[in-house]
């Protein structure tokens, strides 16, 4: 019924058109007194000629309208595989078309080039960077003082910070390099432990690992960034407080009793960039560690939902369940 009203629309004055000029044949043969079967009989083929000329006439424009519906939707269209052009009109509609995927592919080409540019520079960098937090952490090993603890801790946050930053860069580029199999999440969990036990213990913050028993089908190293992300938030949010990693079904929880989320920030809090009330308040908050988790949870099909409440602490719950992957 669309594609009629649609046609009806398009060729309504055409139509009309047709139909006063057998009128007009039919009246004009009934002014020169011919009998009234002659006159009806040629508007009669006139409009039979209508007719057949109105549904070969649908048939291409239905034809046409259902090949431009199927090409809607898909990820690259090719102009070789659009409706040939019939007349002066569409011609022009495909040559300013021509002219626009032209535009396209040369922004599209250049925005690539930029970001891969962009990649290659600051993976450069990282890697650059990482030769002086090296030989400072050295340093700081030689000296056992309280002072040295301090420096070690503020210098591993910044090594949590260039690792952000590359892996914000690679998370949707063909860099990202994601391995997907099943891993014992147990290992994963400790592992992200035992790299943060120094900030647990500078903050003076217990962790409480349950062991899970469970085996995901994920990326281990995307999986353990946002759990060490996560762990990052608990021991900032929560100086002096606890920290519970369990499972529950196909879920891992992780749990702290620090200061909580306001409730308007809530729904906003894995939007990139965006800090809340706790993020103001920590002036070194960037707003882009709880979207990067967002973000590799759903590349991995896991989810991520946080409830808070303030004033009583936060649970951040990661489903793991076996995503169903469609073959194509």
């Amino acid at each position: 019924m669309k594609i009629i009203c649609g046609y009806l629309k398009e060729r309504i004055w055409f139509l009309l058109l047709l139909v006063l000029c057998t009128a007009m044949f039919a009246f004009v043969l009934f002014l020169y007194d011919l009998p009234v079967e002659a006159a009806g009989y040629g508007g009669l083929l006139c409009a039979a000629a209508l007719c057949v000329w109105t549904c070969v006439d649908f048939i291409r424009y239905r034809r046409k309208i259902r090949l431009l519906e199927s090409l809607l939707g898909r990820a690259s269209l090719l102009l070789d595989q659009l409706p040939e052009a019939v007349g002066p009109k569409e011609t022009v509609y495909h040559e300013l078309l021509q002219e626009l995927d032209r535009e396209r592919r040369d922004v599209t080409s250049a925005s690539d080039a930029w970001r891969r540019e962009t990649t290659d520079y600051y993976t450069l960098w990282v890697h650059q960077i990482k030769t002086p937090i090296a030989a400072m952490r050295l340093i700081l090993q030689e000296g056992d003082t309280e002072r040295g603890a301090e420096l070690s801790a503020e210098l591993f946050r910044v090594e949590r910070y260039v690792e952000l930053v590359l892996s914000y860069l690679r998370l949707d580029g063909a860099s990202s390099d994601y391995m997907i199999r099943e891993y014992p999440l147990d290992t994963i969990l400790r592992k992200a432990v035992r790299r943060y036990a120094p900030l647990f213990i500078r903050g003076k913050v217990s962790v409480d690992l349950r062991e899970t028993g469970m085996t995901v089908l994920t990326d281990e190293k995307w999986l353990q960034l946002v759990v060490e992300q996560v762990l990052s938030n608990a021991v900032k949010y929560s100086p002096g407080g606890h920290v519970t990693v369990r499972s529950e079904m196909d879920f891992l929880l992780i749990e702290d009793d620090g200061v909580g989320i306001a409730y308007e920030d809530l729904p906003r809090i894995f939007e990139r960039g965006f800090t809340g009330c706790n993020g103001r308040a920590d002036k070194r908050s960037t707003g882009i560690g709880l979207y990067l988790c967002r973000q590799i949870c759903r590349k991995l099909g896991h989810t991520i939902t946080a409830d808070s409440e303030p004033g009583k602490g936060t649970r951040i719950s990661i489903g793991l369940a076996r995503p169903y992957l469609e073959v194509e």
